[in-house]
């Protein structure tokens, strides 16, 4: 539905005031270059979408936009990558922290200035693009007038010859359609026909986290158009390449090599699109280049042409090698690429733009020292409460040590630096995970960049053989934010997840109960040395937290062997530091202000922080 209000600034002093602060606080960057001349074009094709470094193209877009160039989170885009809009800044984190129902405008798309002048509306200057709600991620919601919640919106805005912004186009959430629609916006008022003309994509909706998702594809504006020009002669790649691996994303060089043939997939597979109304012949190359010692270990040409028919998608499939002359390398970074080989360049629908920018698409397997399921990028993230338990099964080729995790927690609505959550190794028991042999509580720390992976060292190196089970709990039982652990809705091994909601493991995708597609981004570091090792089952860990909370003042804890404890106001300061004596396992703090604290908890080379509420 169309949007039959938006919030605009109507009154000229006001709206020339923010012009004049818009102009005064982007101009260097706008117009330290010369403005763009028609066409302006981007599907995003080109951006490298890799975590820290996702980021729109900075020739054609302004930067700190907050969008997320991706090719994950929608479902059968266009081409090869999108632009994505959410409650998340550019730095990964929410707009709003600890405001979980804050609603506002998030990201911003903004193109550079544009060069208009001398144009009319008699010479038909349009703005395309293609739009989804929704993908993979959270649903836009619809607004609601009883609790005057707005409507979650994606805009499109002109800038006028005042410096003005004026809504062309807008959209509210509340309808699902897994579909792309094109949009075609005309330009008509004179007022925008100037030399810094710009026009940007704006969402509205929760800033407290990756929710109300709007993603963008093939932006095209030129003169000389109409509603018509739907159709570019253009066949670009589009779905994210399958696994080179077989049972992994990526997996220990030296698990790889004890296997080669095993651990290598029968086939990898993607697809191309045809936006073009006629068909069309291809052919495409696959090829396998280790990125660390610069060797391509793999060149396959497909000679034989394939018909595309018109307006269609067509599944590309080629075979990957085992590479096994790797020599004494340590690591393998195994860019396995399909190139296309497509007549776009030739007469071009687009005049200016070479259309084979979008016919390459390509992926990574890392042979490391780690296990992944997951593809490096999380479609949302999944909770689980304190009594339950989340594993994840890793099956070894020979035996090794585990010296930590590396995971990939996602910022939502409530900041829960310092929260403590436990990670646990398990045996194996007839296909599902047995006895927990290692235990240890880790405060939550969050990534610096989208995507990225905190690693949690272990104090003891854990030895494995055959197979384990990597897991994680929640311990607290005050936080009712929960913890949130990236999933990869795209992941095909989905089956290695086994689910325990405080009784019996079960296995995901083995029953209609429990089918939940896709891969949690949790991935053990193998390869440690062998001190303090843990062979057997140690002795349960207490946990090493306070109680009740909230407490009126007195503090208990069940730990017997607690060496420090220290309290944090909400400033960082220390009001409370003791060391209790042998024995103690309570505390009167009765006497510091009603409020929020955090509590350090020191004991057995463990450190646990959590929140507390004294409430006299």
């Amino acid at each position: 539905m169309e949007l039959t209000f938006l919030r605009q600034f109507n009154f000229p002093f006001i709206s020339r005031l923010l012009c004049g602060l818009w102009l005064l606080l982007s101009g260097p960057v706008v117009f330290a270059q010369s403005p763009l001349s028609l066409p302006f074009f981007d599907d995003f094709s080109t951006a490298t979408g890799r975590p820290g470094i996702d980021l729109p193209d900075p020739a054609r877009w302004l930067p700190g936009s907050g969008v997320y160039i991706n090719n994950t989170m929608a479902i059968n885009q266009p081409t090869v990558n999108v632009a994505t809009f959410d409650g998340l800044a550019q730095n990964g984190r929410p707009y709003q922290v600890n405001n979980p129902l804050a609603q506002d405008y998030t990201d911003t798309l903004a193109s550079r200035p544009i060069n208009l002048a001398g144009l009319t509306a008699r010479d038909s200057v349009y703005l395309s693009f293609y739009w989804q709600i929704r993908g993979l991620g959270e649903l836009p919601d619809a607004g609601d007038s009883a609790s005057r919640q707005a409507a979650d919106s994606l805009t499109l805005q002109f800038l006028d010859n005042t410096g003005t912004w004026r809504t062309a186009w807008a959209r509210a959430g509340g309808t699902i359609n897994n579909n792309f629609l094109q949009a075609f916006v005309p330009i008509r008022s004179p007022a925008f026909f100037h030399g810094n003309f710009a026009f940007r994509f704006r969402s509205f909706g929760r800033a407290s986290g990756p929710f109300d998702t709007w993603h963008i594809d093939y932006i095209y504006l030129n003169r000389g158009r109409s509603v018509n020009d739907q159709f570019v002669k253009d066949v670009a790649t589009r779905q994210p390449l399958t696994p080179f691996l077989k049972r992994y994303t990526a997996m220990p060089l030296s698990q790889y090599v004890a296997n080669p043939a095993a651990e290598t997939a029968d086939s990898v597979t993607t697809d191309i699109n045809n936006l073009f109304n006629n068909f069309n012949f291809t052919t495409f190359r696959f090829t396998v280049r280790d990125e660390v010692s610069g060797r391509t270990v793999q060149d396959d040409p497909q000679t034989s042409s394939v018909l595309i028919a018109a307006l269609s998608s067509q599944r590309k499939s080629a075979k990957p090698r085992p590479v096994t002359d790797l020599g004494t390398a340590t690591r393998a970074a195994l860019r396995y690429k399909v190139d296309v080989l497509t007549t776009d360049d030739q007469n071009p629908s687009i005049p200016g733009v070479n259309l084979r920018r979008n016919d390459t698409i390509s992926s990574v397997a890392v042979l490391d020292d780690y296990y992944a399921y997951d593809d490096g990028t999380w479609e949302y993230a999944q909770q689980i409460r304190q009594r339950e338990q989340i594993a994840v099964r890793f099956i070894l080729n020979k035996s090794d040590a585990i010296g930590g995790v590396r995971a990939c927690i996602v910022p939502f609505t409530t900041n829960q630096t310092g929260q403590a959550f436990v990670i646990k190794v398990f045996t194996n028991n007839g296909g599902r995970p047995g006895t927990a042999i290692y235990s240890q509580s880790f405060p939550t720390q969050y990534p610096t960049t989208r995507n990225g992976f905190v690693e949690f060292k272990f104090t003891k190196t854990v030895s494995v053989k055959d197979t384990f089970y990597l897991g994680y709990q929640q311990i607290s039982s005050t936080d009712t934010t929960l913890l949130r652990i990236g999933f990869d809705k795209n992941s095909p091994f989905g089956g290695q997840i086994f689910y325990n909601g405080g009784t019996n493991w079960e296995q995901n995708l083995a029953s209609s109960s429990l089918n939940v597609p896709g891969a949690f981004m949790l991935r053990p570091v193998m390869g440690a040395r062998p001190d303090n090792v843990i062979t057997a089952t140690p002795e349960p860990l207490t946990p090493l937290l306070t109680y009740p909370n909230p407490t009126s003042g007195l503090l208990r804890w069940e730990h017997p062997s607690l060496t420090r404890l220290e309290m944090l106001n909400t400033s960082g300061r220390v009001v409370v530091a003791v060391e209790p004596s042998r024995g103690q396992q309570t505390l009167d703090v009765s006497y510091l202000p009603d409020g929020l604290y955090l509590v350090r908890l020191f004991a057995d080379q463990r450190t646990a922080v959590q929140k507390i509420i004294i409430q006299k």
